[in-house]
């Protein structure tokens, strides 16, 4: 399939949306983070709000403390999306507090997503191994092995005290300590790749989640109380609690919500499905391809999912884009 990037898209269509957008936008900044997910959502945001709505959209290179900080320091940038929650801490929850800042979305659903997973070939095969007690019952038919996340990693703390306190091992279940994330997703690759099993930490959104077929392990109940006992490395009560989905956010300053109100409801109704954008990011690996020729793919391919974040007014200027769908 020829690649489009988001400029060729703009030459695809019938007429130039800037020649009859919406007249209230003005300027826009978007804090675009560094990683592959926020990347993609910005260009897409920026595609949409430059020839929908007539905005003149700047990416503002950033992360995610820095984001934060800036928003404090300065007011700007206007909208920070891809913002994990858990990261951000107490100085985003601060600017909430004070009334700088105001959430409008979860910008994936249900979030991101952590676990203890399997392939689906083996949960097929075997419908038992989808709850722990049946993977500790059952050791030989997960290869005996469980893969866990790298020495310094916030997921190794919390595996580890669900492993001590699920005593797998005394079930015949090795824990093997990955040294790198490359490993960890080789491990799981090769093992898919071969119809071999495989058992193991991960998360989503991700490559790895979007190119193979996994099955979530199910550890019973999320415990927050005990979750939150499980992050902490010194410990001396883990428990056993499943992971709760991390909230993932985009956050307008309320200043820009006040006075861009079109925009605002835009970036309120742009919501990916978490297994949607580690579909997106596989593809982006499978084909080499930038973040801008991610977007295109999306606009091409998703418009029964854009379509729907857009006013009336903007879903007419890319009218010609949907139709070609």
């Amino acid at each position: 399939m020829k690649r489009l990037s988001k400029l060729a898209l703009v030459s695809a269509m019938a007429m130039p949306a800037a020649a009859h957008a919406q007249d209230s936008c003005g300027e826009v900044s978007i804090a675009q983070m560094n990683w592959a997910a926020a990347n993609v959502t910005t260009e897409i945001a920026q595609f949409l709000l430059e020839q929908g709505y007539g905005c003149d959209v700047a990416l503002v290179p950033s992360d995610t403390i820095p984001a934060v900080t800036s928003v404090s320091e300065n007011g700007e940038p206007d909208v920070v999306t891809n913002l994990w929650l858990n990261s951000a801490g107490e100085a985003y929850r601060k600017l909430e507090e004070g009334g700088t800042m105001q959430r409008v979305a979860n910008v994936l659903e249900p979030g991101g997503v952590e676990g203890w997973w399997i392939p689906t070939y083996l949960a097929e095969e075997h419908p038992e191994l989808t709850t722990i007690e049946g993977v500790m019952n059952n050791p030989e038919l997960v290869g005996g092995r469980f893969n866990n996340c790298p020495d310094g990693w916030g997921c190794r703390v919390v595996s580890d005290n669900l492993t001590a306190a699920l005593d797998i091992e005394s079930a015949g279940i090795e824990v093997f300590n990955h040294g790198s994330g490359e490993t960890l997703a080789s491990s799981m690759g090769s093992a898919v790749e071969d119809q071999e099993p495989w058992f193991g930490y991960y998360w989503g959104p991700t490559v790895p989640m979007g190119k193979y077929d996994m099955t979530r392990v199910d550890l019973g109940e999320v415990d927050e109380e005990v979750h939150g006992r499980n992050q902490n490395p010194d410990t001396d009560n883990p428990g056993v609690s499943d992971f709760p989905a991390a909230p993932i956010l985009t956050s307008v300053t309320t200043e820009f919500a006040e006075n861009n109100p079109e925009v605002t409801e835009f970036f309120s109704n742009m919501t990916f499905e978490t297994n949607t954008m580690s579909g997106l990011l596989a593809w982006q690996d499978e084909n080499n391809a930038s973040a801008d020729e991610v977007a295109a793919y999306f606009l091409q391919n998703y418009q029964d999912v854009w379509s729907g974040w857009l006013n009336d007014e903007a879903r007419a200027n890319l009218a010609s884009l949907l139709d070609q769908g």
